[in-house]
């Protein structure tokens, strides 16, 4: 399973990035995760459905500092998806 997020929020210049990574890491995840231009935060990640859920939950949350207003969420091919490694993306 493979999905797309957009998350919107005080989710910049709050460790965002570097929280999901080592949540995805935690949950067995691959894929990554940028900062858009427009102050959201993009996500790809792909696992099992538990690990999805789980990431899901914690992408609601966010870390500490964060304010998550919203996330949407995308189904996407898994075509292309990195098997092992979930990865902080340069900016966009």
């Amino acid at each position: 399973m493979c999905y797309r997020y957009l998350i919107e929020g005080r989710v910049q210049g709050v460790f965002y990035r570097a929280s999901a990574k080592q949540a995805a890491d935690r949950f067995g995840l691959s894929g990554w995760v940028k900062n858009l231009a427009d102050g959201r935060v993009e996500s790809f990640a792909c696992g099992e459905q538990a690990q999805i859920n789980a990431f899901e939950q914690w992408l609601n949350d966010g870390p500490k500092l964060a304010r998550v207003d919203a996330v949407s969420k995308y189904a996407e091919p898994c075509e292309g998806a990195s098997a092992s490694a979930f990865e902080i993306l340069p900016d966009a």
